[in-house]
């Protein structure tokens, strides 16, 4: 029996494509199936959330993941990397670097449980394959996204992931928190606000105007929301065009 996106609670967004919003923090994970390969892209806010996307990654596909992409080094996006063993997992350059214990701290203070936190932590995954520029990922059968490191922005480690549109599928842009849509962006103390909206327009020249745009929290948008997000954060932080 074929299973369905919509049986999971996933959200189809085009052929192969698909993207569900996870409970607590409202963060979206990614998934793209190639015909030798499967993708995803973040892996949730603990090993458990992990091991839940992994279940229906294979339930949905057929395959296990073969591949994983982190968007940022944030918990909520990588707690759940452990879950993903054997995957090759990739991140914008640099995104190894980031202290165990500060996410830790940070996922405590927004609510994780403190046990779920550190055993996060204490198999923690880095990326083994750091994205300088762009870097085309081949899925099987022609199927190519792109990997790009877009940042720094909202984090100094940034990278978005595009799915090229098909026949009758459009591009699908999965944003990482460069995008948010269930609340206003995101700043914290890693942040580069003063290259936040020149990252945005790099998100927008790859994208395009008809590609469906995924936040990394909330609906999809189009690439209006996102240019109205560039303006919107532009003006929060004094930065001219």
């Amino acid at each position: 029996m074929t299973v369905t996106w919509e049986e999971f609670g996933w959200e189809r967004l085009a052929e192969g494509v698909g993207r569900v919003r996870l409970p607590g923090w409202d963060c979206t994970a990614g998934l793209v199936v190639g015909a030798g390969a499967v993708l995803m892209v973040d892996a949730g806010s603990s090993l458990a959330e992990g091991a839940r996307l992994r279940a229906e990654a294979e339930e949905l596909t057929g395959a296990r993941v073969t591949h994983l992409a982190l968007t940022h080094p944030h918990f909520d996006h990588v707690f759940g990397a452990a879950a993903f063993a054997g995957a090759e997992v990739f991140g914008a350059v640099g995104s190894d670097a980031v202290r165990g214990e500060e996410l830790r701290a940070d996922a405590v203070r927004n609510g994780l449980d403190e046990t779920a936190a550190s055993e996060a932590v204490d198999t923690l995954v880095r990326p083994r394959h750091p994205v300088c520029g762009e870097w085309t990922l081949g899925l099987g059968d022609g199927r190519q996204v792109l990997l790009a490191n877009v940042g720094p922005a909202h984090t100094a480690h940034d990278l978005v992931v595009l799915v090229p549109g098909t026949a009758g599928s459009p591009e699908v842009v999965f944003c990482g928190d460069l995008v948010e849509e269930s609340g206003e962006p995101q700043a914290g103390p890693d942040a580069v606000p003063g290259r936040w909206p020149a990252a945005l327009d790099r998100l927008l020249d790859l994208g395009g105007e008809d590609a469906v745009y995924v936040p990394g929290h909330g609906a999809t948008v189009d690439a209006a929301f996102v240019r109205a997000q560039r303006d919107a954060l532009a003006a929060r932080f004094g930065v001219s065009r």
